[in-house]
């Protein structure tokens, strides 16, 4: 018997509503909500008009699609998309030791790296870590305590940078802090419970310093904080 076939009046149905994406209107596994609303209430700019903010993935990071008009020097108005992965923002410490002239490092494995060529994916770094919920201050001290063992005395702040502008919204803040033997009170190595396997590096400033060059040390931040301490900083004598 072949089916039935419905009236032609008989209205269609209903297309059920779309579930809306989590992060957006519904909370995402980490309790957020709204991460397609960033960026919409922008003015600080005149010559940028953001109309429309895409989530396209929220695990434990976001990455959008934003589009906007920009009005160029023609005094057109363009449309223009562009993606953006927002980690939240950062800080690191060069660790340092003025009377023996040395810094303390860490080195561990960064699949970024290793996928885009390094040949390991093992890179020696300052003490790093996200923000958080706290402020850059008390976030290094914390980082720091972490990843090297040391509890951080004086701390002096030296520049806030964008690293990678072009498609990373995050902004790390530099700091640099003496130490000594007799602060480091803990063994570091990170938190295991979040994957992390730190190893602690102690080396001589000139060593670490030439590193830069011969390209044993290519993380950006350290460079820079390394580069700062030769130009500006505790060894600019030297």
């Amino acid at each position: 018997m072949p089916p039935l076939t419905p009236a032609l009046d008989e209205p269609a149905a209903t297309p059920m509503p779309a579930t809306p994406l989590p992060g957006t209107r519904v909370p995402d596994h980490r309790g957020r909500t709204d991460l397609d609303r960033t960026g919409l209430d922008l003015a600080g700019n005149p010559r940028v008009r953001v109309l429309a903010v895409e989530l396209l993935a929220a695990a434990w990071h976001v990455l959008r699609r934003t589009t906007f008009e920009y009005l160029g020097a023609d005094g057109r108005w363009t449309r223009q998309q562009r993606e953006t992965y927002d980690r939240g923002n950062g800080a690191t410490v060069l660790l340092y030791d003025p009377e023996r002239a040395t810094v303390l490092l860490t080195r561990q494995f960064r699949f970024p790296v290793y996928v885009n060529g390094h040949p390991d994916g093992m890179l020696l770094e300052t003490a790093a870590g996200l923000l958080d919920d706290d402020d850059p201050e008390t976030a290094i001290r914390r980082e720091a305590a972490e990843e090297t063992g040391v509890e951080i005395g004086e701390l002096e702040h030296v520049f806030d940078v964008w690293m990678s502008p072009g498609s990373v919204t995050e902004r790390l803040h530099f700091s640099a802090a003496p130490y000594t033997p007799a602060q480091r009170v803990a063994a570091g190595g990170g938190v295991a419970d979040e994957g992390e396997e730190i190893d602690v590096v102690e080396l001589p400033f000139d060593r670490a310093l030439a590193m830069t060059t011969t390209g044993e040390i290519a993380d950006a931040k350290t460079i820079l904080l390394l580069q700062w301490a030769a130009l500006h900083g505790p060894f600019r004598t030297r």
